[in-house]
């Protein structure tokens, strides 16, 4: 009995293998996974796994796991639920045929496409901006201050959807560590700010999102981290913000909607 049904994994195995289409595997891989994985399988940075020469069936079993969301990684989830069976069987497909990366170092180039962004330094947040909300992230020993301009707060006490014209702007600082090396917390309830060590900011215009992918789009959003100089910080991958975003569709793509709208209606 075990043989046989042994047997029936192992042809069901070949049988998808035959059925997958490469062409359109290479068609998608290029589209949308090229933004993250490469569009031959060699990844565009060192925290994100090459997939060049893996095992298509691998692949499969990881795709399908990250659909159903028995395996959890957010931005990978969002990508793999958009997937069908034959996208996930193709991509398998294409990257197992791809040679693997002979070299740990070797890296693809950012999506052109999805890397762009047409982020701006709002120059003027302090004086024509609100602040709305402050999170602590554990994690990285941080607080992040929260800043909407007029056109986000005015959609948001209307109950509308965040309009072309909306800026949402965060202020990134360390935390105030104590002997222990742990933060420091206010009497407010938030870690102590200590450092200023980044700017994130998520914006939208009209035709911002023409050129990215439907799988990654948000709308018209895009989204930069700058340094604490107001430059754009060099190797972030955009595509990593609007996957991340994707599922809050139903949330003008933003986490903290919620607060928003408390703020607004204050």
């Amino acid at each position: 009995m075990k043989l046989v049904i042994g047997l029936g994994i192992l042809l069901a195995g070949v049988a998808n293998a035959r059925a997958a289409d490469i062409e359109a595997g290479k068609a998608k891989a290029a589209a949308v996974c090229a933004a993250c994985h490469g569009a031959q399988g060699v990844s565009v940075s060192d925290a994100i796994p090459n997939l060049a020469g893996q095992k298509s069936r691998y692949i499969e079993l990881q795709l399908a796991a990250l659909k159903d969301g028995t395996r959890k990684n957010p931005i990978m989830n969002a990508i793999a639920a958009q997937l069908s069976a034959d996208d996930i069987a193709n991509v398998a497909a294409h990257f197992a045929a791809q040679q693997g990366a002979s070299a740990g170092t070797a890296k693809s180039e950012f999506l052109p496409n999805v890397a762009k962004s047409s982020v701006k330094f709002p120059e003027d947040y302090k004086t024509t901006f609100v602040k709305y909300h402050t999170i602590n992230f554990p994690d990285t020993k941080q607080v992040r201050y929260y800043f909407a301009n007029n056109a986000a707060l005015q959609a948001a006490k209307a109950g509308q959807a965040l309009p072309d014209g909306a800026v949402l702007f965060a202020e990134v600082y360390s935390a105030k560590l104590d002997a222990d090396k742990k933060p420091m917390m206010g009497r407010d309830g938030f870690f102590v700010p200590d450092q200023l060590v980044a700017y994130t900011a998520m914006e939208r215009e009209a035709g911002w999102g023409t050129e990215i992918p439907d799988m990654l789009r948000n709308e018209n959003w895009n989204y930069a981290v700058f340094t604490t100089a107001k430059e754009r910080r060099p190797g972030i991958n955009q595509a990593e913000c609007l996957a991340c975003h994707k599922p809050l569709d139903k949330a003008s793509y933003t986490f903290t909607l919620k607060e928003l709208t408390a703020a607004a209606k204050k």
